[in-house]
């Protein structure tokens, strides 16, 4: 037995005090009305309908059970109602998790044009750069720079960010300033990055042509967070290499000066990344197009 659609054929005969008006307005056999209630009336195990030569009412328990399907059908179809309206009008909360230094110089302050595009849709936002298990913490996607590491997720590229090799004034005041990368040998320190998850280097990194050429520096401080980089390479203690959305302050200021523009290190890849469905929900396409369009102006 379909209990739900049992309920809405009950409802129907309370409403409207008739099997036979309540059949033509469901548009089904008054003989099938009759078999449902009929089942229904064993599965709950009392009698809800009492039938006179006019007019068919319900029991006392009728009373109480119409009472019950009104409420519990009227919620099935409001959220139902909401689900077919978030397919046509992107509404609703997203779980996101952005690199922080995305998030903070480039799609929060982004954020009032696409909640203007989109009033209904409401962001719950972290920021971090680890890794983040969408199915645990229930995260919708994630917005992550750099090369993607083997994952089950679905990753799409939206952009690839330009990169620059800096120091700052002070630095170079004190080490020179570089003309070629051979002059990187004699003297130059870097900042060392390390990965957060397995400590290893990465090298400063530098296209030649169609080659990567990749130079190791000595350095006084090796970091793991995007912060302490951007720190340290402000502080003077050495060489390094940043997306340039995130220096143009400094850059125009002069306390961060950009370096070797003939061989630039290559640029970022940005990715969303979100779990494999067969459809999206709208909210979550529509916000990655948004990040796509957004971040497609800055390459």
């Amino acid at each position: 037995m379909d209990r739900l659609q049992a309920m809405r054929v009950f409802t129907r005969i309370v409403e409207l005090g008739s099997f036979t008006r309540a059949a033509d307005d469901l548009s089904l056999p008054r003989a099938t009305l009759t078999h449902t209630i009929k089942r229904l009336e064993e599965y709950v195990g009392a009698h809800l309908l009492q039938r006179t030569t006019r007019r068919v009412r319900p029991t006392r328990d009728g009373e109480v059970y119409y009472n019950h399907c009104v409420r519990l059908l009227a919620d099935l179809d409001a959220v139902e109602a909401d689900f077919r309206e978030a397919a046509v009008v992107p509404k609703g909360k997203l779980r996101i998790d952005l690199a922080s230094s995305l998030a903070r110089y480039v799609l929060i302050p982004a954020l009032p044009a696409f909640f203007a595009r989109y009033p209904q849709i409401e962001l719950d936002i972290g920021t971090s750069d680890r890794f983040v298990d969408l199915v645990q913490e229930g995260v919708d996607c994630v917005l992550r720079v750099g090369d993607l590491a083997d994952s089950t997720m679905v990753g799409r590229r939206v952009a690839m960010l330009e990169q620059i090799t800096v120091a700052s004034a002070d630095y170079l005041r004190r080490h020179g300033h570089p003309q070629t990368l051979a002059d990187l040998q004699t003297g130059h320190m870097a900042v060392n990055w390390a990965s957060p998850t397995t400590r290893r280097l990465t090298p400063l990194e530098f296209r030649v042509g169609r080659k990567l050429r990749e130079i190791a520096l000595p350095s006084l401080v090796t970091v793991s967070g995007v912060d302490a980089y951007h720190a340290s390479c402000e502080a003077g203690l050495g060489i390094a290499q940043f997306p340039r959305y995130r220096l143009v302050e400094q850059l125009r200021s002069g306390e961060l000066v950009a370096l070797l523009p003939a061989t630039p290190p290559p640029p970022l890849p940005v990715s969303v990344l979100y779990q494999s469905q067969r459809q999206l929900p709208l909210r979550l396409r529509v916000f990655i197009d948004w990040v796509a369009e957004l971040l497609g102006k800055m390459t």
